[in-house]
């Protein structure tokens, strides 16, 4: 017994290592990055000691840890992120949701139902992480306006994503993940919407328990609308000059405000040497007017985004119609402080000259001690004054030396490009078509995707880059690589055959539900990427240990198909909801929601369990588990 125990030494290592990497990522003391690049290190130096071999004795490889770094599904996940960085740089979810929000003073509890639905059926075909920021500030103010706080919405807003994840290939990563464990070990593929009958079902019986529960289970709180909806209240000076063709030709505000610009206050128009102060009775705006405003710089940018022509002809203003009239493809905004005791002190913002020494363009100016109600140009600088600039990133990198200027980096952020947002819409809704009628592998759809956000402007290269989670791909590494492990080494099959044993004499049910069952307890404490590789595995060798015994009971019976099992261990890793660290969603709206630890336990905790029960029951009328 002895002997034949420490004959199989990879495979309770291989055992020892697994269990070691969930401690370690629930414990958290050291970074996702550093445990995965660990666990990966320490397997490899398993499969190289001497005398390591696989269950069926043939020498184990250490090469191949690593093939789960150019598996395709870590590809398409990586892929799909560029995708939904894609949409999320054009604002091409944007739209819909200011359109949502405008709604909701006539159709209050239509349009809730409509945002709920919205990011259910576009979580559905991408990366839910970017939905779910495009619709945070839409929910708090939907929040504020209900005379509620922002708990009541934030957990179910990630919850609906994730439901969404259960009804197509492509609706979380983790589906991908056991797609090709799938592919792999049974060679057949599963189509883009074999999940989707059950998933339904399942998202349905969760959508009904987020409307009656969350009035009971989920705390009241002070919602955090202002660091949610406005990073920063300050309010900027910013200068509009109104040409020929221009938006604001012919327009005429309406109490200081223009229908075209929103959140953003009209203080002052210079018409030739006229200054027109408020109230603009019956003013309307001709070509040749200065339009002074007062916005925020998420008002700004939001007129910026939705206005491409405008921020055209301010970069042509400043640098003429020849040079450098065309609008670079990426611009970013970025805010400096004028220094103490710098030479710029007392120029005129015109007199600066940076968009001449800098290629920038300066875009508004905010000053703590008073209110600026004057020609933008005739503003002379004060030191502590703030000014908004825009331009290329690579621009900015001359500003860190100097020393007139304190370059705040961290407030740094990207003009989206909503002229794109067509092209970006049209790019993933070609991809979601090609996956689901087979015209392309999913593979390739989402690669030729990605490609083409980046050949179409919708985002640059760097922005490409920086949407490629680090984390993701290390975790979803070192997944593949103890999935590896527990396979080659037997361990899959030894737990498979435990699970089998310990459940057989209730049937192909019991079995099923207790795979289920297991992997959405572990999905909530570990990584949902990392439950779902290991238990892949798992699910398809109980499947054959489940055949075994049923061809020695009954010879002439057909083999239970390995498709339910696969598909219990999609649903069950899709299930996490009972603690914040269980996906990325969940992180994204604790803050906003002003949640607790335990707040995901108390209401995400009941929704595991009664998903599980709908699972277990509708199973037997989905699937034929061979029960007759």
């Amino acid at each position: 017994m002895l002997g034949a125990i420490l004959s199989q030494w990879p495979m309770w290592i291989s055992l020892i290592v697994v269990v070691g990497a969930i401690a370690a990522y629930m414990l958290d003391r050291w970074s996702m990055e550093f445990t995965s690049i660990a666990i990966i290190a320490t397997l490899v130096i398993l499969f190289q000691l001497p005398g390591a071999t696989d269950y069926t004795g043939a020498p184990l490889s250490a090469s191949d840890l690593f093939t789960g770094f150019g598996n395709p599904a870590l590809i398409t996940i990586m892929a799909l992120l560029v995708v939904g960085q894609g949409l999320f740089q054009t604002g091409a979810l944007e739209g819909p949701t200011r359109a949502l929000l405008a709604s909701y003073e006539t159709r209050p509890r239509w349009t809730l139902i409509g945002a709920f639905f919205a990011v259910f059926t576009t979580s559905a075909f991408i990366n839910n992480t970017p939905v779910v920021i495009m619709f945070l500030p839409v929910m708090t103010a939907i929040a504020a306006q209900m005379g509620s706080s922002a708990s009541k919405l934030m957990m179910p807003l990630s919850f609906a994503s994730i439901f969404a994840g259960m009804t197509t290939l492509i609706g979380t990563s983790t589906n991908l993940l056991v797609a090709e464990t799938y592919t792999r070990v049974e060679g057949e593929k599963l189509g883009f919407f074999t999940q989707t009958p059950v998933g339904l079902i399942l998202a349905g019986a969760g959508m009904i328990y987020l409307l009656v529960a969350s009035k009971y289970l989920l705390p009241d709180r002070k919602a955090m609308t202002d660091e949610i909806v406005e990073t920063s209240g300050k309010q900027f000076v910013a200068q509009i000059e109104v040409t020929h063709g221009h938006f604001l030709a012919g327009k005429q505000p309406i109490a200081g405000r223009f229908e075209d610009m929103p959140d953003v206050t009209v203080r002052l128009v210079q018409r030739g040497e006229k200054a027109i102060l408020p109230p603009f009775d019956n003013l309307i705006l001709i070509p040749g007017d200065l339009v002074i405003v007062a916005a925020t710089r998420k008002a700004l940018v939001r007129v910026l985004a939705t206005q491409p022509e405008m921020l055209r002809q301010m970069w042509q203003a400043k640098h003429g119609a020849d040079e450098g009239s065309t609008v670079p493809r990426s611009m970013v905004l970025t805010e400096v402080v004028v220094a103490p005791g710098s030479r710029m002190a007392g120029r005129t913002v015109e007199m600066l000259g940076l968009h001449q020494m800098a290629n920038v363009v300066t875009l508004g100016i905010q000053r703590r001690s008073r209110m600026i109600r004057t020609r933008f140009g005739a503003i002379r600088l004060e030191a502590g004054d703030t000014l908004l600039l825009f331009g290329p990133v690579e621009a900015f990198h001359a500003l860190r030396a100097n020393r007139d200027l304190i370059l705040l980096e961290w407030s740094q952020i990207d003009i989206p490009v909503t002229r794109r947002g067509l092209a970006a819409r049209f790019i993933a809704a070609g991809m979601v078509v090609a996956a689901a009628t087979s015209l392309l592998p999913i593979l390739s759809a989402s690669v030729v995707a990605a490609v083409a956000m980046i050949a179409a402007g919708c985002l640059n290269v760097r922005q490409a880059g920086r949407s490629l989670d680090l984390r993701i791909f290390l975790v979803i590494g070192a997944a593949l690589a103890m999935g590896l492990a527990l396979e080659k080494t037997g361990a899959a099959q030894l737990i498979a055959n435990l699970v089998v044993d310990t459940a057989a004499p209730y049937g192909p049910l019991a079995i099923l539900s207790v795979i289920f069952i297991a992997v959405a307890l572990l999905t909530n404490v570990l990584s949902n990427a990392a439950t779902a590789v290991l238990f892949g595995p798992i699910a398809l060798s109980a499947v054959d240990r489940l055949n075994e015994i049923r061809m020695l009971e009954m010879p002439n019976a057909d083999p239970i198909s390995p498709l339910p099992f696969i598909l219990a261990v999609i649903y069950g890793a899709n299930c996490c909801f009972a603690t914040p660290i269980a996906y990325q969603t969940n992180m994204l709206v604790m803050g906003p929601g002003h949640y607790k630890f335990s707040d995901f336990i108390r209401f995400g905790g009941p929704l595991v369990i009664l998903l599980w029960i709908i699972f277990t029951i509708i199973a037997p009328w989905r699937f034929d588990l061979g029960m007759a």
